[in-house]
């Protein structure tokens, strides 16, 4: 399970401390789905729910792809493709000798990142998962239009074989198409909003081609989210979702998430969008963004040290390596480093992390640490169901729906008139 040490954001509180039983109340909305948007609280339960439905035709074509291809191209944006890069780039971010590699599209309109992952594909047999809601979204859509054509170019009347859709179960464009032709489905439940999808078929038939062992992540979330339904302030949830509002009500009105794995880079991504897109409303919320330890201590540790007192960090730590690598002793010391040798590497990372804390606090910056066992299925899946259900809490808490996003159409409007699009307004 997750753990939440505040020993390093407690000097920035005030008397009364994180509001508790504010807390409690808005778990209390989210479980009893008194709430805004509680037609969209369908992911609490989802982890029991695949596993009783979906799965075993997940792992199916996961073995299939596996079996005659050496890529798998995810056609997706947002909550469609960045929990399981996320998770892929955490657990495997170096393919297995069997492996499929796993490119992701569909997600921005640059020719030239397009072409790019055209030409690392090459020749290479491979399959499409494309993952929609509607199939209207321009950028998937544009990206399955080329790749569709490329399978047809290569495989012929075979090609709808290597076509695999992740959609409405009744409804839209992609689920039309997929009907017609025969491509196998796969569902974005209609109470899951895409942030918090990663945990259906949206992120998990992507991971398993990628040789991740979903079923034990979805067994790890189904004990995560009963273990965090605990309605106390130990509840790790509660701890860090009513110390983040308590600290955004001082005026610290930017989040900076950080660790110490380069492989967590697109975990923080998802993250921002899980947060940025539901508490960014009503003129209110905390700003998500994100950093690489100790990478970015030589470029935003400046910024963070002594910039504006906005900011409060949450650094997420994993509390056993993958593999140890004990630091050489030198003869000639020229470095001066042999005071170091012997120790393993890992140590000498957590104490910099120490020290970083230790820095950053006594600059003037709250300090929360995310514990986390280690960086496997099991971690992975503990750390998606500890965000997700403190981002429900702290946006109920802070007053808004946690649920919608009615600001990201905003864009789509001015884009489709701008393009010509019939109808567009």
């Amino acid at each position: 399970m997750v753990k939440v040490e505040l020993s390093g954001a407690a000097g920035f509180f005030t008397a009364a401390g994180p509001d508790y039983a504010l807390a409690a109340l808005a778990h209390k909305t989210l479980s009893e789905r008194s709430g805004l948007g509680a037609d969209f609280t369908g992911w609490f339960e989802l982890p029991q729910r695949i596993k009783d439905t979906e799965l075993p035709a997940i792992l199916e074509a996961a073995k299939t792809i596996r079996s005659r291809s050496k890529a798998l191209v995810v056609i997706g944006i947002g909550g469609s493709y960045l929990g399981a890069r996320g998770a892929i780039e955490l657990l495997k971010p170096i393919p297995g000798e069997n492996d499929p590699r796993v490119f992701f599209v569909g997600n921005g309109l640059s020719p030239d990142a397009l072409c790019d992952t055209l030409r690392l594909l090459g020749d290479k047999d491979f399959d499409v998962n494309v993952i929609s809601k509607s199939g209207t979204t321009l950028e998937p859509a544009v990206s399955f239009r080329i790749f569709r054509g490329l399978l047809e170019k290569k495989y012929g009347d075979k090609a709808d074989e290597h076509i695999f859709a992740t959609t409405d179960a009744r409804r839209g464009v992609l689920k039309s198409l997929a009907d017609a032709h025969g491509w196998p489905c796969f569902v974005v439940p209609d109470d899951v909003g895409g942030r918090f999808s990663v945990l259906s078929a949206v992120g998990l038939l992507p991971m398993a081609v990628a040789g991740i062992d979903v079923q034990k992540v979805i067994d790890a979330a189904i004990a995560e989210f009963k273990a965090l339904d605990l309605r106390s302030p130990e509840n790790p949830a509660w701890q860090y979702a009513a110390a983040r509002q308590h600290l955004y009500n001082k005026g610290y009105g930017v989040e900076i998430l950080g660790c110490y794995e380069p492989s967590f880079r697109f975990m923080a991504e998802w993250w921002k969008q899980l947060y940025g897109e539901s508490e960014g409303k009503d003129h209110k919320g905390i700003f998500p963004a994100s950093v690489e330890f100790t990478a970015d201590l030589h470029s935003m540790g400046q910024y963070i040290q002594q910039g504006p007192r906005m900011l409060m960090e949450s650094i997420v730590r994993f509390d056993k390596c993958r593999d140890t690598l004990p630091f050489p002793e030198s003869e000639d010391n020229a470095d001066g480093l042999n005071y170091i040798a012997g120790r393993d590497l890992s140590e000498i990372c957590e104490v910099a992390a120490d020290a970083v804390k230790q820095a950053h606090i006594d600059g003037g910056v709250p300090n929360i640490v995310i514990r986390v066992p280690r960086r496997d299925e099991e971690g992975f899946a503990a750390l998606v169901c500890f965000f997700e259900i403190a981002c429900a809490i702290s946006g109920y808490m802070s007053g808004v729906n946690p649920f919608d996003q009615p600001g990201v159409e905003a864009y789509k409007k001015n884009m489709f008139r701008m393009l010509g699009k019939p109808g567009a307004v």
